[in-house]
């Protein structure tokens, strides 16, 4: 059932993503959130920006997307130790959180995908699994009225291999007491869709159903 508030575009690109995810006949799904659930990305590359540059650190649109997925501590150990610059990663990581907070009004909801969690919530169990921190992964779904769709949350506090390793996916369904290879990711990421695969689930890459205009 689609909402009356899908424009054209998105009602088209719901439909195959519906019907693509049907095809893999899963038992439970498994959302990441940034990129999938929410266009978060260019807000949170954007954050980046706007905290790394006073610093001298470079970190360019194409790495960042690259990354998608690595918790930000991760990322800014990564940055400091390839550029030879020592960075508070701590201090950081809280200014870079806090900062996205600010733009958080101004994140929406990726149409399609969210329809389709909204569609199968109470047909089968929902998960979302997520690179990012519960705090701005929980901020998130409130800010977009979704939360309650999905049965749990895992988030980079809760495991300690994080993608491209699949212990996010495998987190979730264990939560769900689904077995992994009845399970479906929905993915934005390159490092995300090799933890499906690494998980032994079936996945969907849903950039082909952003907006047009993205």
């Amino acid at each position: 059932m689609m909402t009356d508030t899908m424009d054209l575009d998105s009602a088209e690109k719901f439909r195959q993503l519906e019907q693509e995810l049907v095809a893999h006949a899963p038992e439970a799904i498994i959302f990441d959130c940034d990129g999938t659930l929410t266009h978060s990305m260019p807000h949170h590359y954007q954050t980046w920006r706007d905290i790394l540059e006073p610093l001298g650190v470079v970190f360019e649109r194409e790495r960042f997307h690259a990354l998608a997925g690595v918790p930000s501590d991760k990322i800014i150990a990564l940055l400091s130790k390839e550029q030879g610059i020592e960075l508070n990663f701590p201090t950081l990581v809280e200014a870079k959180e806090a900062r996205f907070i600010q733009l958080l009004h101004l994140v929406e909801p990726i149409v399609p995908v969210v329809q389709l969690a909204r569609d199968f919530h109470e047909k089968m169990p929902l998960a979302v699994a997520s690179g990012g921190f519960r705090d701005i992964v929980l901020k998130q779904l409130d800010h977009l009225k979704i939360t309650e769709l999905f049965e749990t949350i895992v988030a980079a506090e809760d495991t300690e291999k994080h993608k491209p390793e699949p212990d996010v996916f495998l987190e979730a369904a264990r939560r769900l007491s689904v077995a992994p290879e009845k399970c479906c990711v929905l993915e934005d990421s390159d490092l995300g869709i090799q933890a499906a695969e690494r998980a032994k689930m079936s996945w969907v890459d849903v950039r082909p159903y952003y907006p047009t205009d993205s």
